[in-house]
């Protein structure tokens, strides 16, 4: 990767973080509250992915202090249920993977289809999850 991408870079490292946070939290709402180890290892799987840049590139380029959107809005710090934090998370996942798809295709285009995969997956997750929400109970 050039050197000029730094700003590239720090868009993947906040996507990236923001792709495994919508699902881990997910994940562990499944994990600990339905006790269901369908959904949670699906997604445990989904944010366990294969980067091309290591952990020190993406960190030299993170500058989540100066971030000018680090503000939550009235809608994020908004939530009604469970479900609600399970479609908003799951909406923040798949929108990052979006992102990391594209610009991973100026990168490494193995990289940008796997997040599109995962996107997908999402898709599917995110269907089954909403579906049988009405029938399934936190044990």
């Amino acid at each position: 990767m050039k050197k000029n991408n730094n700003n590239l870079l720090r868009v993947i490292d906040a996507n990236i973080n923001r792709y495994k946070e919508g699902i881990r939290v997910v994940e562990d709402i499944y994990r600990y509250i339905y006790n269901d180890k369908n959904i949670s290892s699906t997604l445990k799987s989904l944010r366990h992915i294969k980067l091309p840049l290591s952990q020190k590139e993406l960190l030299q380029n993170r500058d989540s202090i100066n971030d000018v959107l680090k503000t939550s809005t009235k809608s994020e710090q908004n939530r009604k249920n469970l479900e609600s934090i399970i479609v908003a998370n799951l909406k923040r996942a798949e929108e990052s993977a979006r992102v990391l798809e594209e610009l991973f295709k100026l990168i490494d285009i193995q990289t940008s289809e796997k997040f599109k995969s995962n996107r997908y997956k999402l898709y599917n997750v995110e269907k089954e999850i909403i579906l049988n929400l009405t029938t399934q109970k936190p044990e």
